[in-house]
């Protein structure tokens, strides 16, 4: 990748350190697939070095990046549901949304499975608010939604998570899990 006329090499560098990591995760959570998640990464920084410099207020680079990520992700999604190249069971699994504390009291395994049957239109702010720290305000412009549909949407996808891990909680009795998903669908009342 070449950075832009108006970005030097080590700002372009210091861009992809700072915001590789979480990119990559963001696009894992909506692609499930590595290979996938990485080209999206790819692309993005791409565009950053094609049209980066056309951001004037240089503090919103990160809000550029996943709103740019999010778009490819959109657009490559639209192109393959309209030109189908695989089943549609890869496209249900998708990496949910989870509390940090979540993942510590939960199986990760058992976490997917609850978060797995979300719509993406609760899975992705989840995904943003919650794994990746951004702000409502940021959300809404990378969805390019208002800032009430994103609150909305983030409490409407807890409530179903809550149902999901309670429905686990009552079909896991007698396995060692209810005592785990229990305290998850607890957390989640409280975050």
């Amino acid at each position: 990748m070449t950075p832009s006329a108006t970005t030097t090499p080590s700002e372009f560098e210091q861009l992809v350190d700072a915001h590789y990591q979480g990119l990559y995760r963001f696009a894992l959570s909506l692609s499930q697939r590595t290979s996938e998640a990485e080209d999206l990464t790819q692309q993005t920084f791409m565009r950053w070095a094609e049209k980066g410099h056309q951001l004037r207020e240089r503090h919103k680079a990160k809000t550029w990046l996943y709103t740019t990520l999010y778009r490819e992700f959109l657009g490559g999604h639209r192109r393959t549901v309209r030109f189908p190249h695989s089943d549609l069971e890869e496209a249900e699994h998708e990496l949910p949304a989870i509390e940090p504390d979540t993942v510590l009291a939960l199986d990760g395994k058992a976490v997917i499975t609850a978060l797995g049957g979300l719509d993406e239109n609760f899975k992705v702010p989840l995904t943003l608010f919650y794994l990746q720290d951004h702000s409502y305000q940021e959300i809404a412009e990378i969805l390019d939604v208002p800032i009430g549909t994103v609150m909305s949407r983030l409490s409407r996808g807890k409530d179903q998570l809550r149902a999901r891990l309670a429905d686990r909680a009552s079909a896991s009795k007698g396995k060692g899990n209810v005592i785990e998903f229990q305290t998850a669908a607890r957390r989640m009342n409280h975050g």
